[in-house]
């Protein structure tokens, strides 16, 4: 980890979740970390609890939503802390509703959030990289419903829309981007972390009889999973990791 010690990541979701244990597990590893997200109060408290660690947390609002909020967010980050070495595409929406009924602004929102924004963060993100001849990193984070739509009788998961098909489309433009990088001999790296279930804020809106059915892993496990990403040598690119609690299956 010593060769990102003092560098910056950006952490999209940073307010609560994956996001924020993220975040948390970066700056004790002494990287300096921008958490994007729209309840900065949240990220602001993160970093005060986080005052004795070797790097710092600093919040930044931006609604992911929004294309020019998004370049807003990264002009600020270029100007006022430097050159991002890691970003972390995190955030992600969940409107529960079926296809069938489903609101189309849902199903917009989500698709800007968890698709277009991914896309519009790791831009911005190569561009401070080349600019500066940084080889970063790119960290996605999917899901393993990005790897199949689960069997919704083995857990009350109607509602899910669109969601895992926007997990799908991650997984394909983070291949996509892969390939577009090794045609330009690049040494930036792109990875993509599947976690199974996690106890997350996500999850807020099913029943507690389903959330407790079977123990879920910690955002703090996937966190790690970062870390460890981060740890490997340059020369090693981890293109997929698929994390899951010891009971669930494919």
């Amino acid at each position: 980890m010593e060769k990102w010690a003092g560098s910056l990541a950006v952490v999209t979701g940073a307010s609560a979740g994956v996001g924020a244990a993220i975040s948390t597990e970066l700056v004790k590893a002494g990287i300096n970390v921008v958490g994007i997200g729209r309840r900065v109060e949240k990220i602001d408290e993160l970093s005060e609890s986080l005052a004795d660690a070797p790097a710092k947390l600093h919040s930044l609002y931006c609604d992911l939503s929004d294309e020019q909020e998004i370049l807003n967010a990264f002009k600020w980050i270029e100007e006022t802390l430097g050159p991002i070495s890691i970003m972390i595409n995190n955030a992600g929406v969940l409107h529960l509703t079926t296809l069938r009924e489903a609101d189309v602004d849902k199903l917009r929102d989500t698709f800007k959030v968890n698709v277009l924004a991914y896309c519009i963060c790791q831009r911005e993100a190569i561009k401070s990289m080349k600019t500066n001849e940084i080889d970063g990193i790119i960290i996605n984070i999917s899901s393993v419903m990005g790897l199949k739509v689960p069997d919704i009788d083995s857990l009350d998961l109607v509602g899910q829309n669109l969601y895992p098909a926007t997990k799908h489309a991650i997984h394909s433009i983070s291949d996509t981007l892969r390939l577009e990088l090794r045609k330009e001999s690049s040494k930036i790296r792109v990875t993509i972390v599947s976690p199974g279930a996690v106890a997350s804020e996500l999850r807020r809106e099913f029943s507690e009889s389903e959330l407790n059915e079977r123990p879920m892993m910690k955002c703090e496990d996937v966190a790690k999973t970062v870390i460890y990403i981060l740890s490997t040598p340059p020369n090693v690119q981890i293109q997929d990791i698929v994390i899951r609690p010891i009971w669930e299956s494919i």
